[in-house]
């Protein structure tokens, strides 16, 4: 029998802690935890919604958003939630190929939980607002298409020659594995090197992407060189880019913000990237992917046919994926 105000979809802390520690794409689980058990103080009390049908699916939305802010931003407080946050969230969840209607009711999730929220420290922008204050931010046209994101070479080269000149080179390894082999950046932080050297025993590196997909990437000679570099003086076993006295998430926040600080050094005033769309880490798997796309039709494989192959590339089933990635409009 339902009960009707049964609050029994909210995860225990018990519970929590189990999905977190299963979750090989969740890094910063420490981060996760503590916004879920803030947002389940506030779903508790949550009302205006529908308790048994709207509030449990709005619920599994800022769960995925949780997930999301932990592992980019290592977000201490829901009530800090901002716009930009919102405006990431949407390039992640379209790169995944979500739909807008998905989207959509991402955010209507988001936006109900920060209104439940006392004492928030920031004002949510309406979709409309957000479109039209930031070219990124375009639910309706990135869903039959996408915005080019990528780096030219030469913004690409300049990370790499910046990165080796800090104090954490290896912040060049992981680019160049973004941009070689199509990685994301988590699927790049947890490689070990058992699994480099069983991708030098098969030449390709068996990825375990989001959703528990597994794919296999083809080693490039770029590539091999990259990993031989990494695995110098790490033990079998041992991640190659997370020292033993680090955690992944700190490794990743080390890259994002690399990116992030030294982007406007490494513009390239010939770049095709639409006014206002600055590099990510995301931007090198775009690179990737378009590289790949170019390759395939180069064989003379179909337009489908490439887009499908380089769909499976970079941890999709779907040729519509690629087209976000290849910046491709079509109605």
């Amino acid at each position: 029998m339902v009960i009707i105000g049964n609050r029994g979809w909210i995860k225990t802390e018990v519970e929590l802690r189990n999905a977190a520690e299963k979750n090989d794409d969740l890094s910063n689980k420490g981060a996760y935890l503590n916004l879920m058990l803030q947002l389940n103080k506030v779903a508790r009390h949550a009302k205006g919604i529908s308790v048994n049908k709207s509030l449990p699916q709005y619920y599994s939305h800022m769960d995925l958003f949780c997930r999301f802010l932990a592992d980019n931003y290592n977000l201490k407080t829901l009530a800090n939630i901002q716009n930009k946050h919102l405006i990431e969230y949407v390039i992640e969840r379209q790169s995944e190929g979500k739909s807008a209607a998905t989207v959509k009711n991402d955010l209507a999730a988001i936006r109900y939980f920060h209104d439940q929220i006392p004492q928030t420290r920031y004002l949510l922008s309406s979709n409309q607002v957000l479109s039209e204050k930031y070219i990124n931010f375009n639910l309706e046209r990135r869903r039959f298409g996408g915005i080019d994101r990528r780096p030219t070479n030469l913004e690409y080269q300049a990370f790499i020659s910046l990165a080796r000149q800090t104090r954490n080179p290896k912040i060049a390894f992981i680019i160049i594995l973004g941009k070689e082999l199509g990685l994301r950046i988590h699927e790049a932080v947890r490689l070990s090197r058992s699994d480099v050297e069983r991708a030098f025993r098969e030449s390709f590196l068996t990825v375990k992407g989001k959703g528990g997909l597994i794919r296999q990437v083809p080693l490039n000679d770029v590539a091999i060189t990259t990993l031989e570099a990494a695995i110098q003086n790490i033990s079998r076993g041992q991640k190659i880019f997370v020292p033993p006295s680090q955690n992944a998430h700190q490794v990743i926040q080390r890259v994002q913000d690399f990116i992030k600080n030294n982007r406007q050094k490494v513009i390239d005033p010939l770049n095709s990237r639409p006014k206002g769309i600055e590099i990510t880490m995301h931007s090198f798997r775009h690179a990737y992917a378009k590289e790949q796309y170019d390759s395939f039709i180069f064989l003379g494989h179909s337009e489908d046919a490439a887009r499908l192959k380089v769909a499976q590339l970079i941890g999709h089933n779907r040729d519509d994926v690629t087209k976000i990635y290849l910046a491709e409009t079509r109605i």
